[in-house]
């Protein structure tokens, strides 16, 4: 009788075949950062590694995503003026409506994915218009609505609206359709809790609130049936895929949904998430790739089909 020993010795080649989980650099999602002006490439401080661009030198980085091999890229705009009715996340020549043309007309199969939201554009830096000192949420469908046809009419393959106001699926995907944009794709932002794993992305972006906070309109920490909830919402409301964020403090609620649903189901590694790590590797505290990689991993275990992160170029590299 012959016996084997509980674990078999493998190669590299045979654990790679026999893995339960698969990492591809098609099913990472890139977030850009677009400034608006001419000849900028800057660092963000708290984002080492990252950077804004200026339209003019967004094909840069562009071309760096095409040539990875990503499944996409996220586009933030950061716009020079700002007022109470985010008057430039939908005005047509605005920084992300330039920023998309561009992208289409440089890399017409590079999948370009445009944030729908208003505190990048806002001049309290909250998600939508501000009655009473409240986010009033009916009045901001209007403007969340008018900015995804806007990002459609510049020639954007996807919409992700995320600013958690309710109904927001529904007014996006009538307005889409009645402009004859039914093939633009609704990239849900869901599930979108207020964490404090954002400061790093309002730095950034410069979408700090001046007032106040967002735990109104983004979701409670401790609560996961709502999650789900909020997820057969927007799915019933039109949503094409859906976003969970942030990512690896939020496993449990990824695979929830995941396992509810019949959409294709993301997971944001946030910019806070990223930060973590990089000044721990900046300092030597551990090794950057390994634990990149290992995060990423462990939001595909748990159920992501698509994974948003700032380390998509460099994962991507890696696999290869």
């Amino acid at each position: 009788m012959i016996t084997r020993p509980r674990r078999l010795r493998k190669t590299q080649a045979i654990r790679n075949l026999t893995s339960e989980t698969r990492l591809t650099p098609s099913m990472m999602i890139y977030p850009v950062f677009v400034r608006e002006g001419r000849n900028i490439i800057e660092d963000i401080p708290s984002m080492p590694g990252q950077k804004r661009y200026s339209p003019d030198k967004l094909p840069l980085i562009l071309e760096r995503a095409a040539k990875a091999n990503i499944g996409g890229v996220l586009l933030f705009g950061i716009p020079e003026h700002k007022d109470e009715s985010a008057s430039s996340a939908y005005d047509e020549d605005g920084v992300i409506q330039q920023a998309i043309r561009l992208s289409k007309r440089e890399f017409p199969d590079l999948t370009i994915i445009g944030d729908v939201c208003m505190c990048e554009y806002t001049s309290h830096g909250h998600c939508g218009i501000i009655k009473n000192n409240e986010v009033d949420n009916d009045s901001t469908l209007e403007y969340l609505a008018r900015i995804a046809l806007s990002q459609a009419q510049s020639g954007v393959d996807i919409v992700a609206p995320s600013a958690m106001m309710d109904g927001q699926i529904k007014a996006i995907r009538e307005v889409l359709d009645a402009n004859n944009f039914h093939d633009t794709l609704i990239f849900s932002y869901a599930v979108k809790y207020a964490s404090g794993f954002y400061g790093p992305f309002r730095e950034a972006a410069g979408s700090a609130p001046s007032f106040g906070d967002r735990k109104t309109y983004q979701m409670d920490i401790r609560n996961v049936r709502e999650a789900l909830k909020e997820a057969l919402i927007d799915i019933d409301e039109g949503a094409d895929m859906l976003i969970i964020k942030p990512g690896l403090a939020y496993l449990d609620v990824l695979k929830t949904v995941k396992e509810n649903t019949l959409v294709p189901v993301a997971s944001y590694s946030v910019s806070g998430e990223y930060a973590m790590i990089k000044a721990a590797s900046l300092n030597g505290w551990l090794d950057e790739k390994k634990i990149a990689c290992e995060i990423a991993i462990s939001q595909v275990r748990a159920g992501a089909d698509i994974i948003i992160t700032y380390y998509a170029l460099e994962l991507a590299e890696w696999l290869r």
